[in-house]
């Protein structure tokens, strides 16, 4: 249970370091510059964490999934960017296979 956690954090701060991404304007302004590496040093120090216990495609499937979510979100509250009707449906079918393999998948921990 410990490395869902631990992705989930992943997650949660990759999410926040793509949105500085986009805010650092190609890394014109220092703070968002400043949250986007510490976002994905951290991001990925907690991925690494997962990949000790979790196999490496179901904890990216994971990862891409939910941050694909969630980055979308962000999109839409911080620069009001709305998702048209086919990426919804991708968005979709894309948690419905994070659903799978979670509630299906035999490899998604040892």
């Amino acid at each position: 249970m410990k490395q869902f956690i631990y992705l989930l954090i992943a997650i949660v701060f990759e999410t926040i370091a793509t949105s500085a991404l986009k805010s650092s304007e190609q890394f014109t302004k220092l703070i968002p510059s400043l949250i986007t590496v510490a976002g994905y040093l951290t991001a990925f120090y907690f991925l690494s964490l997962t990949l000790k216990t979790m196999p490496v495609g179901i904890a990216y499937a994971i990862w891409s999934g939910i941050g694909i979510v969630l980055i979308t979100i962000a999109g839409i509250f911080l620069f009001k960017q709305k998702p048209d009707l086919p990426a919804m449906i991708g968005m979709a079918l894309i948690i419905a296979g994070v659903v799978v393999i979670n509630v299906f998948s035999k490899t998604s921990s040892h």
